[in-house]
């Protein structure tokens, strides 16, 4: 379990990150609200401690982002605000568990664990086709063992291929499924947006066109046309 600890008082951060790596719990720290912002940019974590009274963008700012994302990251505020009230807006934020100071360590690694074990239950499956590896929990892909980094459409697009375990899907459902109501049926975004997807996936090309038809990931009986295929 990775989780990041967002507070602003260095000493009880340093304790609760030692404390938690004593219980095989790994633990990164953020003094503020943009330090906290940066390394949930660049890492992925099972859970989220937050202060809410840090500088830079709040706890409760942070939380906000955190639910935006869609990450599923479950979040505990460990704080000194412990009236009713503060405790609601919290849970309203979209707080999944709530801690107030002074605390017992011992209280929080079993919060934490709680927390990440529901987070299991919940959590879809990795899907694997043709070397992809596809974890729609933490957003994250990966081509015989190498990371590749995709923007929110793209990974969109994968999915909705991954998931026809090579099956056709025409790119009119595509623009259904990975794009929102108010697209326009008559956009290239679909073609643009598989063009960009294929060449991040890297040769050789995985997505396949059929031409007429749509498009679907490439399991090993067909070649894949080049990116640049006039069918798109």
């Amino acid at each position: 379990m990775r989780v990041l600890v967002v507070e602003d008082e260095p000493y009880l951060a340093e304790a609760v990150r030692d404390g938690l790596r004593l219980e095989a719990i790994a633990a990164d720290i953020a003094g503020d609200g943009d330090s906290a912002l940066e390394l949930l940019s660049i890492n992925a974590y099972d859970l989220a401690v937050l202060d809410r009274d840090i500088p830079g963008p709040s706890g409760d700012e942070i939380a906000r982002r955190i639910v935006a994302s869609g990450s599923g990251i479950p979040i505990l505020m460990l704080t000194a605000a412990d009236r009713i009230d503060d405790k609601a807006s919290g849970f309203e934020l979209g707080a999944d568990d709530y801690l107030t100071k002074p605390f017992e360590l011992r209280e929080l690694v079993m919060r934490l664990r709680a927390l990440d074990r529901r987070r299991a239950y919940a959590r879809p499956p990795v899907s694997e086709i043709a070397g992809l590896r596809l974890d729609p929990f933490r957003r994250e892909v990966s081509r015989d063992g190498r990371h590749v980094a995709l923007t929110r459409k793209q990974f969109a697009v994968l999915e909705v291929l991954v998931a026809a375990e090579g099956g056709v899907i025409s790119a009119e459902e595509l623009l259904t499924r990975a794009w929102d109501e108010n697209a326009n049926p008559f956009t290239n975004a679909v073609r643009i947006t598989v063009s960009a997807l294929r060449k991040r996936l890297g040769e050789p090309w995985l997505i396949a066109t059929v031409p007429g038809v749509g498009y679907r990931i490439d399991t090993g009986t067909d070649t894949p046309e080049h990116p640049d295929s006039a069918h798109e």
